[in-house]
């Protein structure tokens, strides 16, 4: 009798409409990027305070402050994965390291291929968004991520973009790779903002 009822208090605590994952499927568009460190570089640009490129090779990435971060992480494909630990690199880190102007509002997240996610700035500077490169205390595979990939944890998880590559620092908002095709400008799971058409005023860039 008690399964049962633990698996029901574990799904009232998803949000709407997601199911419970065991194990972590492998979800993405297009192939698996080979990385080459020697060629790996992550960028920071844009509207950066004192308007300069920001560039770390893999090996100074790697020596940057390494945090952890239990969180769960939502797919618009409707599972969750429950209370992973994420390690990695605080993206609060990044933003110390290399701030955004003033009048920064969102962020566009760049990864291998051209792939893209924005954010808001808010939303990218929370405390539990984080450029993780461990899973569990494992280096991520390749197939979820390696060497980088970014985890915000109070939005669905095509917001994170696996093999992650830059930030681009916006004082407007653009849409990203899937918010182009369709998906929701913010993606918050808790809402169910899975489609564009569900977009409310001012949830979406200024035409």
């Amino acid at each position: 009798m008690g399964q049962p009822e633990s698996r029901e208090v574990e799904q009232s605590e998803l949000p709407p409409g997601q199911r419970l994952q065991r194990g972590w499927p492998v979800t993405h568009y297009g192939p698996v990027p080979k990385f080459k460190p020697d060629r790996w570089e992550f960028r920071v640009f844009g509207a950066t305070t004192d308007g300069d490129k920001h560039c770390w090779s893999h090996e100074e990435f790697a020596v940057l402050p390494y945090t952890t971060v239990v969180a769960d992480l939502h797919c618009v494909t409707k599972f969750s994965m429950r209370s992973a630990e994420w390690g990695g690199v605080l993206a609060r880190t990044v933003l110390e390291l290399a701030p955004p102007a003033p009048a920064v509002t969102h962020v566009m997240v760049w990864a291998e291929y051209g792939y893209s996610a924005n954010l808001r700035l808010a939303d990218f500077a929370s405390e539990r968004t984080i450029f993780a490169t461990h899973k569990g205390g494992e280096l991520l595979t390749a197939e979820h991520g390696f060497p980088l990939r970014l985890i915000v944890p109070h939005l669905y998880a095509w917001k994170g973009p696996k093999w992650v590559r830059g930030v681009e620092y916006m004082t407007a908002d653009r849409r990203g790779f899937w918010e182009e095709r369709g998906y929701h400008n913010i993606g918050d799971p808790w809402r169910e903002q899975r489609y564009s058409y569900q977009e409310e005023p001012g949830e979406g860039p200024e035409l």
